[in-house]
Order: structure tokens, then C-alpha cells, then sequence
């Protein structure tokens, strides 16, 4: 079995795969996304591609081979599913539980997850809007768009909220801007870089040009809306 370490890795690489769009991921961003030394990463890279799990070319960077690739959905589906566990059943806020689910997507068990997985209900979309990995590695990918691309008397729905950190995360909750939150694009403001929304259930809400390049919204009501858990931000 991989170790913590390797699955981390593994991780991060197809995340930022996903970003690049699976061009090769250098080890500088890799050092970065893990808080690691350039020269750890670089030497953690060629370990990983003598295993078969990456393949790597230097100055280019790392690009998983499908057998790391199914290494790292499975960490992601084991990381998406505890953070709605801990959402939805122990009442955690979504700002409190990505280091928990850190510490438990390397530990928990095949069983045990399939058991909370069908306790939530096989659920697509974990408590931040990011899609959950299916049992095969298909990675959902629903059409979303960015808030800052909307226009004033634009109607939709929160998708997902890509930035995790746990301030920004306490700033949406407090605005309760959470997945499947309808919204309303009522002003856009060049000058002062603000874009302004209403919700049905808060005050008007004046967000940065940065912060609303953060979230991602559907211009129409999906099928399968991302599940906040009930009330993400309890």
C-alpha cells in the first residue's frame, strides 16, 4: 500500500493536473501545494516515477501514469467523503474539517467508507462544491462558470468555492454563500473592482473581484446540485 506521504503527493499532482489541464506539473508548484523544499520534491518525483506511478521529465515536470492516477481519485474520494461525514452527521463547520479529513483519507478503511458513503446517500459533491470521485476514478465534471464572469440581473447558483482556507471559508459562511445557494448578480462595479449579489435568505452582499474569482456558480440549476450537508456552515 502506498504510503501517507506517496498518496499526498499523488494528490496534489492530480489536482494540479486538473488545473493545467493534464499538462506536466512541475516540482517547483508541487514543493509549494505540500510545503516541502524544491529539491525534496524533485527527489520524491523520480522515486515515484521509478514506481511506476508518475512520469516525469526534467524541467517539465510530473504527469501521472493511470495506475497513479488511480491512487490519487481514491485519496480524493476518501478526502471528499469524510469532509461531508463531517459535515452532515458531526455537525462540523466546512472552515474546521479539511485537516481532519487530511488525517483520515490515509487510514480509513474500504468498508468502512463504502458504509458512510451509502449512509449519505452516494453523494457527488462534498460540503465545498468539489465533485467526489466515483468508486472507478471518473472524476464528475458539471459546467460551471466563474461568479466574476457574471453579468448585472444574472441569476445563479453557488457551485463551488475553490479557495478552502478557513478564513475565507468563515467570511461565505457569515454571507451564507454556500453550494446551491441562489443568487442574483445585482451590480458590477469596474472602478472599485466589486461585484454586488442578494440571496433569498441574506443582505446584499458586496464581494471583492479577487473573492468572486474564487466562486463558481451554474447559470442554471443542475440535476445533481453539490450537497451542502444540510447546513454547511453549522
Amino acid at each position: 500500500m502506498p504510503t501517507s506521504t506517496v498518496e499526498d503527493y499523488l494528490k496534489q499532482i492530480f489536482l494540479a493536473q486538473q488545473a493545467r489541464v493534464d499538462q506536466p506539473v512541475p516540482t517547483s508548484r508541487i514543493a509549494a501545494s505540500l510545503n516541502v523544499s524544491q529539491a525534496s520534491a524533485t527527489t520524491m518525483v523520480k522515486a515515484l516515477a521509478q514506481a511506476g506511478l508518475v512520469r516525469y521529465r526534467r524541467y517539465a515536470g510530473a504527469l501521472l501514469t493511470t495506475a497513479g492516477r488511480d491512487v490519487a481519485t481514491g485519496v480524493l474520494r476518501r478526502h471528499r467523503i469524510v469532509e461531508l461525514f463531517l459535515v452532515r452527521v458531526m455537525g462540523m463547520s466546512w472552515s474546521e474539517v479539511h485537516q481532519d479529513a487530511e488525517l483520515l483519507e490515509h487510514v480509513i478503511s474500504d468498508r468502512l467508507l463504502a458504509r458512510i458513503d451509502a449512509m449519505l446517500g452516494h453523494p457527488s459533491f462534498d460540503p465545498h462544491g468539489d465533485p467526489i470521485p466515483t468508486l472507478e476514478g471518473t472524476v464528475p465534471s458539471p459546467h460551471s462558470t466563474c461568479l466574476l464572469e457574471c453579468v448585472p440581473g444574472q441569476v445563479a447558483v453557488i457551485a463551488r468555492v475553490l479557495d478552502q482556507r478557513a478564513d475565507f471559508l468563515r467570511q461565505l459562511e457569515l454571507q451564507r454563500l454556500f453550494p446551491g445557494t441562489p443568487i442574483r448578480v445585482q451590480a458590477r462595479s469596474d472602478a472599485a473592482l466589486t461585484i454586488a449579489i442578494t440571496t433569498s435568505s441574506a443582505a446584499p452582499v458586496e464581494l471583492s473581484f479577487r473573492d468572486a474569482g474564487r466562486i463558481m456558480v451554474y447559470s442554471a440549476v443542475p440535476s445533481a446540485q453539490p450537497d451542502r450537508g444540510g447546513d454547511a456552515g453549522r
